[in-house]
């Protein structure tokens, strides 16, 4: 009967020899290569890293096999496979956990998560945004400059330079216009913000 060591050895050479297939062209050997390291990788982060969800142990399994493909050209047919495997992971599983450390460090734990709907009236968080009759007529107490500037920049959503173009005033002579508009109509309508 073969021992446990005999069969790791025997593991090790087999998966050694697909990678040198591999470096040589062989794709099939490649392939089979990827297949057998795989369940191997995944063992050995859920071992060594057993407090992570399960996707996150996929995350570091697919990074590792990226970084084999990306280094596979240094791999010495002349050494051992699993260990230079091994240290592959090894560093992929350092990044792993410096990457969860970071996420854990800026998540934030909250007791209530505001629901959202498809409909637009479901997501209003007050009844409406004031008194749209309020509004017309402190746009109409506006000085023309200021009316217009509003209409065509916030109500109409034109951009700066099509609002410029279909007025004739210059961008900055529209912002300054939108900016004492909206401060004007702030005070007729009696704003407290």
């Amino acid at each position: 009967m073969e021992s446990l060591k005999d069969q790791a050895n025997d593991r090790g050479q087999r998966l050694g020899d697909l990678m040198a297939a591999a470096q040589d062209g062989d794709a099939a050997a490649y392939a089979t290569l990827l297949a057998e390291l795989l369940p191997l990788l995944r063992v050995a982060v859920r071992r060594q890293r057993s407090f992570l969800q399960a996707a996150d142990i996929e995350d570091i399994v697919q990074e590792t096999l990226i970084s084999l493909h990306a280094v596979r050209a240094t791999y010495d047919p002349t050494r051992p496979f699993l260990p230079w495997a091994a240290a592959i992971l090894r560093h992929r599983m350092a990044d792993g956990a410096r990457k969860y450390a970071r996420r854990a460090a800026n998540e934030v734990a909250v007791e209530f998560l505001p629901e959202t709907f498809d409909g637009d009236a479901a997501n209003m968080l007050g009844e409406s945004y004031g008194d749209p009759e309020a509004l017309r007529q402190g746009m109409a107490r506006l000085p023309e400059g200021q009316r217009q500037a509003i209409e065509m920049l916030k109500l109409k959503e034109m951009s700066l330079k099509e609002a410029s173009a279909a007025s004739g005033q210059s961008v900055g002579a529209l912002k300054v216009a939108v900016h004492r508009g909206v401060k004007a109509l702030r005070a007729l309508m009696g704003d407290r913000s």
